[in-house]
């Protein structure tokens, strides 16, 4: 088996359209959540989300492909003979119904070949939709591809863009805080989305060192899980998310007192939260090390939300610090000395991350520093 690396990454969020610019942010508690401006929201249970300025209404159906090609421009280029993962999971959706004769994509096999042409690459590659682990599940089955030699490089592209389509849905299950999104707090109350995309470059050592890329950070452990529980709520006891754990803390060589730090899908939801610290307390027992969440910073952002997760932990690898989990407030108590709603520093070389979905989805990554 080859060893996998992230060679490049980009993200834009609401907080910025950069790792770094959202980096700087989210590291002085920094939220994003504002009034939403492009549809009505009056009737639905919010009328917030973290959404991307300054997109013109005439162009809104261009807003997942103006994200994607931002994060792509930031990338490029790549490898002769890469291969593409697309892992957004809702698109233009809206719009199919809406106009059966646009042009530009909107379904996740259109993505895909979209981002292969841009990149001219040609259309090898897979469109994966996987809930909200998509650009999870992306990265491990990217990765087992690359370590089985299948691949020398493979790109892991997800976008997703808070829309009346997607928004109306988590209204409806009366999922949205009324006030702010608060992960892990006594207090919390609900979720909040967000805009965001990803594009994740992986390789292989030989490769890496044929194109001279840097190794950012070393993907050494994944696992994908299942708790056939209930359409879109988490099983209670977390059994599922400590399967996906446990398989990718195996694979990296970890055991529960190697792992330094856990970037949680921390949704702020009642249900998700509680789900998570269950499964952290029966992985890790009472050991407290930083856990920490930036979805109270950029909102959830559906698909690519585990990607923007795991360019974050690789960035908070190489300045040494942990990022504030905005919005916190009082941890509960399965929380407290792990969450802070205070930027850490970090000497650790290893971050697990994980994201969990609707029906009962898991997937986890381990994440190493490359020694220098």
């Amino acid at each position: 088996m080859r060893d996998v690396y992230v060679v490049k990454h980009a993200i834009a969020t609401s907080l910025g359209n950069s790792v770094e610019a959202t980096w700087q942010r989210l590291l002085k508690g920094h939220s994003a959540l504002d009034a939403i401006h492009h549809f009505h929201a009056d009737r639905l249970t919010s009328r917030k989300a973290c959404c991307i300025p300054d997109w013109l209404p005439a162009a809104r159906e261009n807003r997942v492909c103006a994200l994607t090609r931002g994060v792509l421009d930031q990338i490029t280029p790549v490898p002769p003979g890469t291969g593409v993962v697309w892992a957004g999971i809702k698109g233009n959706a809206e719009y199919i119904e809406a106009d059966q004769n646009i042009e530009m994509p909107y379904l996740p096999e259109h993505y895909l070949q979209w981002v292969a042409e841009r990149l001219g690459i040609g259309p090898t590659g897979f469109a994966i939709n996987a809930a909200c682990a998509s650009s999870t599940v992306g990265l491990a089955v990217g990765a087992q591809k690359i370590a089985r030699g299948e691949h020398g490089s493979l790109l892991v592209c997800a976008a997703d863009v808070v829309t009346r389509f997607a928004f109306s849905g988590f209204s409806a299950l009366k999922a949205f805080t009324p006030t702010v999104c608060r992960p892990f707090d006594k207090a919390r109350d609900g979720m909040c989305l967000g805009d965001g995309a990803v594009a994740i470059l992986l390789a292989d050592a030989a490769t890496a060192r044929k194109h001279k890329l840097d190794r950012l950070a070393h993907l050494s452990g994944w696992g994908i899980s299942n708790d056939a529980n209930h359409i879109t709520g988490p099983s209670r006891d977390g059994a599922g998310l400590v399967m996906a754990i446990e398989t990718a803390m195996g694979m990296a060589g970890l055991h529960p007192h190697d792992t330094q730090a856990f970037c949680a899908h921390g949704t702020g939801t009642l249900f998700n939260d509680s789900m998570e610290l269950a499964a952290i307390e029966a992985v890790f027992g009472d050991r407290r090390f930083p856990v920490f969440s930036i979805k109270g910073a950029v909102g959830h952002t559906l698909g690519a939300a585990g990607g923007i997760d795991a360019a974050i932990c690789a960035h908070a690898l190489a300045h040494k610090l942990i990022p504030p989990t905005v919005g916190l407030q009082t941890p509960e108590s399965k929380a407290a000395g792990r969450v802070s709603h205070q930027a850490q520093a970090f000497d650790g070389r290893n971050i697990l991350t994980s994201n969990s979905g609707f029906g009962g989805v898991n997937a986890a990554l381990v994440l190493h520093a490359v020694p220098i």
